[in-house]
């Protein structure tokens, strides 16, 4: 979803609550966050400034909208991705089971 005249990129009536972000680790190289993912919450649409990877610790099946539509990723621990600088998504957890990942920002 594209911002609003307000700046504001979700609705009012926004039915998820709010991941949990936990930043491990900020210095001049990298910022790692532990994301965790309890039935129910989202990341709220979010672009990425730097490049990063993405570390999962607990498997489970994320949903992520993007300007292109919505999707879906299993997410197995261990099996870690990368992405680029520039992509603007929602990650959003519609499932009855917790997931979470570590994300590393590269600088």
């Amino acid at each position: 979803m594209a911002p609003d005249s307000a700046g504001n990129t979700e609705p009012a009536s926004a039915p998820y609550d709010q991941a949990t972000a936990t930043v491990q680790l900020d210095d001049d190289r990298v910022r790692v966050t532990k994301w965790q993912f309890p039935p129910g919450t989202r990341t709220g649409w979010h672009r990425h400034e730097l490049d990063y990877v993405v570390v999962p610790t607990i498997a489970g099946t994320m949903t992520y909208e993007t300007a292109d539509g919505e999707a879906t990723r299993d997410l197995v621990v261990g099996d870690s991705y990368s992405r680029p600088a520039g992509g603007e998504h929602n990650v959003i957890n519609t499932t009855d089971a917790v997931f979470a990942f570590v994300e590393v920002e590269l600088k």
